[in-house]
């Protein structure tokens, strides 16, 4: 899969493609049909782990399939068993019994942004690692603060990293708390009356819940159908994620300005080009970056509409509305993960000019210290609590986190 008018979208690989969510559809149907075998509910007979029957080549007709129902799981469940009454009719006649669509479409979707979750994991541990070296490297490398566009007071670039890193460490923290999404099983309205049914008792159905949970290596929580805190916390969290890596490549775009220079991205051969300009070196990772800071949250509000909008025991569109933007905010933020991570390990500092920008700034960048300590020596260092705010970062980004 990949997106033509959202340049790097090839980087989230499979993640959330169409086919993925039809493979995790698939493995919530065959851990639900595992868990009715394993109690007895379904003869052993009824075993069958529905591989290879659905593939990449099925999402044409799926697709086409879906709109009849309103979902994917109407036509991909009429495929299963068609493909699968020859192998195994046992199977075929156990197959999503006791579910409802919203059980396996949620299922999936949780499966799906566990994955991109990981993935955003990996980048933001390397980026917070790339951080902290820039942190304690630049502590003594001065440059000019700037508020509001102008002139501050001096501060060292090892600041502002860590500043970038504790950004990337409250997404890390944010993410880490809301990706550890639940399975979706509550039956038709989220009653669980099918379930109970066939297993005879509430416990045997909690048990047949835990099992299939325990195959998907998902957590267990009553039926959500209604109540979308789980979609609405992790969209959260994707956008925490946007949020600190569009800081950081808004500083990198003002920093890389030709008249500032302070700040560029690494060298790569045929990037940053213009097709009218040769003389162009355009930061295109920042420019890619800010891209997805400026989109995703309007991609959050819209999970969040879509849960103020739960009607009944499911909702009429609300539900509806979450799938391809979930997918859309998923493969979104991994992209600009990535991004962000190269930007980060390539990322040039050219302390001298950051040193020539200070200078230029005097004496004004130095108002405030002369108002408050009259008695300084003309550009005598003034670093409050810079130190230990790099160092605080750099500790906390060594912590131990899942």
């Amino acid at each position: 899969m990949s997106d033509l008018l959202w340049p790097g979208d090839d980087r989230a690989g499979d993640l959330f493609t169409d086919a993925t969510v039809l493979a995790a559809m698939v493995r919530m149907e065959a851990a639900w049909l595992g868990a009715l075998v394993r109690h007895g509910i379904a003869g052993s007979g009824a075993r069958d782990d529905l591989s290879g029957l659905i593939g990449p080549g099925d999402v044409p007709i799926v697709a086409a399939g879906a709109e009849s129902g309103g979902n994917p799981l109407i036509p991909l469940l009429a495929l299963l068993r068609e493909r699968l009454e020859p192998r195994n009719p046992a199977a075929a006649a156990w197959l999503h019994k006791g579910l409802t669509s919203q059980d396996v479409i949620d299922t999936g979707l949780v499966l799906c942004l566990r994955d991109a979750a990981a993935r955003i994991r990996d980048d933001l541990s390397a980026q917070a690692a790339a951080l902290a070296r820039l942190a304690d490297r630049h502590r003594a490398t001065w440059m000019p603060g700037r508020t509001l566009t102008q002139h501050a007071v001096p501060i060292t670039f090892g600041l502002k990293a860590a500043g970038w890193l504790t950004g990337v460490l409250d997404a890390r923290d944010r993410l880490a708390a809301a990706a550890d999404l639940p399975a979706q099983v509550g039956g038709a309205a989220g009653s669980l009356a099918a379930p109970v049914a066939l297993a005879g008792s509430v416990s045997v159905a909690r048990d047949l819940i835990e099992t299939t949970a325990a195959t998907l290596d998902l957590p267990v929580r009553d039926p959500w159908h209604t109540a979308r805190a789980p979609l609405t916390g992790i969209a959260d969290a994707l956008v925490t994620c946007t949020d600190a890596w569009g800081r950081i490549a808004n500083d990198v775009l003002v920093g890389a300005r030709p008249e500032i220079h302070e700040l560029s991205e690494g060298a790569v051969a045929g990037r940053g080009g213009s097709s009218a300009m040769p003389n162009k070196q355009n930061p295109v990772l920042s420019i890619l970056v800010r891209r997805a800071a400026l989109a995703a949250p309007s991609l959050a509000a819209t999970v969040h509409a879509g849960a103020a909008a739960a009607v009944d025991e499911r909702p009429d569109g609300g539900w509806h509305v979450e799938w391809a933007t979930l997918r859309t905010l998923a493969r979104r933020t991994v992209t600009a993960g990535a991004q962000t991570a190269e930007l980060l390990a390539g990322l040039r500092v050219d302390a001298a000019r950051m040193t020539a920008n200070l200078a230029a700034a005097r004496p004004g960048i130095d108002a405030e210290q002369r108002a408050v300590s009259p008695d300084a020596a003309p550009g005598q260092p003034y670093p409050g609590a810079g130190d230990q705010i790099i160092d605080a970062a750099i500790a906390r980004s060594k912590e131990s986190h899942p």
